[in-house]
């Protein structure tokens, strides 16, 4: 069982005890501490707070925990009810809130959940503000109103439908096209929230949909990671339908990816590829995604006469890349999709749009568009240190060994040879520095990360 505390916000598994999980007691700790913060950053004595929550079973407990919360504290509260983590961030600042609070746990299974902490721009807040709440929740530094200052709740249930609105009014989303283009499509919704809203904006644009594990129930039929390995079923579908290809979403629809016709994985990596063709064959500009992510983008993002940047993983990092540079479009390779035109956080239904919308144009099957970009794979492994081995140490000696090739160190350390990339990043949870490859083959992919594994050994042998 486990409670991780990051500036982004907490997360943990329900149940257990108190400071090891996520039980009602850290709930109402962090919300508290949140409500504070809200207080001081908005300047109000009743600051507004948009609150909404993905359809896991613990859902409802912790939305009525925090939610009373913040109540106690002296905010008031719009209540979204069951939404996804993109409809709560346009919410805030359509509603003129000063901040908001997504209830998930993302792709974990069904015994955890989280609060995702959002400023007044409906954003995840950077590392000072964040720290300052972690410091607050530490200290127990907080007060509560007196009876009569009490905050209120209001719902507003029909967010999404509003959500979808908005997608359809955005200037690059071709209505029209897409309707006359008759595509049929099935949606894996893993029986949360992505199961309401990708529908219903396939249905508002004309696509006919098969639903799979599309009830809200939050008993996830499989892991709700968009893995290849977890959509064996949502691949047969698409098949068996003889659909034109398949969207899956994680339970709080931040992350996309597709199936193709032919009933195989279109790559996570590539949501953002070709979102980011279609928009960059629109408006020129540039691209930021993390540095884990598929070179792949960097090359499409050439092709158009833009230039790539890449950035700290991390949502909040890639943005802050995404306003310095006022890239047009970014994200990150696990299917995420940030749009500044709609807003500055990743948004399934908005890659959604834009993937129809590019398909509209291009007149070929999902399959054949996948082979029209250019091809890579990549590695994931780890290596498990002691614990108290001095891991930037062990950085730092992989950074001078290869200090003649092309190095960037804004997150651990990334090494780009010629036809391949290696990232090396500890995990800020676990004694492990993990690694990232990618190259031309899965087999070269895996042979560098093989390659890496034992130097990072070697090395870490030096230090023992």
């Amino acid at each position: 069982m486990t409670l991780i505390k990051s500036i982004s916000g907490i997360r943990g598994t329900i149940g257990g005890q108190p400071g090891d999980n996520l039980t009602p007691l850290d709930a109402v700790k962090f919300a508290s501490a949140y409500g504070k913060w809200i207080k001081v950053a908005s300047g109000k004595e009743r600051p507004l707070v948009v609150i909404g929550r993905d359809a896991r079973i613990s859902g409802s407990m912790i939305q009525s925990l925090v939610q009373n919360t913040l109540v106690g504290v002296g905010c008031d509260i719009i209540d979204l009810g069951l939404s996804t983590t993109p409809t709560v961030e346009i919410a805030v600042p359509l509603e003129k809130a000063d901040g908001g609070i997504i209830l998930t746990a993302s792709h974990n299974p069904k015994e955890w959940n989280a609060l995702k902490l959002l400023n007044n721009k409906g954003e995840f807040l950077d590392g000072v503000e964040g720290q300052k709440i972690l410091d607050t929740a530490a200290a127990e530094d907080f007060a509560y109103a007196e009876v009569d200052d009490l905050g209120q709740v209001s719902a507003m249930t029909d967010y999404i439908d509003r959500h979808i609105v908005e997608v359809l009014h955005l200037p690059l989303v071709q209505v029209d096209a897409i309707k006359a283009g008759n595509f049929k499509v099935v949606v894996d919704g893993v029986n949360s929230t992505g199961g309401i809203a990708i529908p219903a904006l396939c249905a508002a644009l004309g696509v006919e949909v098969i639903e799979l594990y599309c009830d809200p129930t939050g008993h996830f039929p499989h892991n709700p990671e968009p893995l290849k390995e977890h959509l064996g079923d949502l691949c047969a579908a698409v098949v068996e339908h003889n659909a034109d290809f398949g969207i899956t979403v994680d339970p709080d629809v931040d992350r996309l990816a597709f199936i193709t016709d032919k009933g195989e994985m279109f790559g996570e990596e590539y949501t953002l590829v070709a979102c980011a063709d279609y928009v960059l064959s629109k408006n020129k500009g540039d691209t930021v995604s993390n540095l884990s992510s598929s070179r792949a983008l960097r090359d499409v993002t050439l092709k158009h006469g833009g230039t790539y940047h890449a950035a700290a993983v991390g949502e909040v990092n890639v943005v802050t890349k995404m306003k310095e540079v006022n890239a047009v479009i970014g994200g990150e390779g696990n299917g995420g999709i940030i749009y500044p035109d709609s807003h500055y956080g990743r948004d399934a239904l908005v890659g959604v749009a834009l993937f129809l919308s590019l398909l509209t144009e291009k007149q070929m099957k999902v399959s054949d568009l996948r082979d029209s970009y250019p091809t890579y794979f990549m590695g994931k492994k780890k290596v498990q240190l002691t614990p108290g081995m001095p891991v930037d140490a062990i950085l730092k000696d992989v950074e001078e060994k290869y200090a003649s090739e092309d190095l960037t160190t804004i997150d651990g350390v990334k090494i780009d040879f010629e036809n391949e990339w290696v990232h090396l990043r500890k995990s800020n949870t676990e004694p492990i520095i993990r690694i990232y490859t990618e190259s031309g083959s899965q087999e070269s992919a895996d042979r560098l990360a093989d390659r890496f594994i034992g130097e990072l050994e070697a090395i870490a042998q030096q230090h023992a």
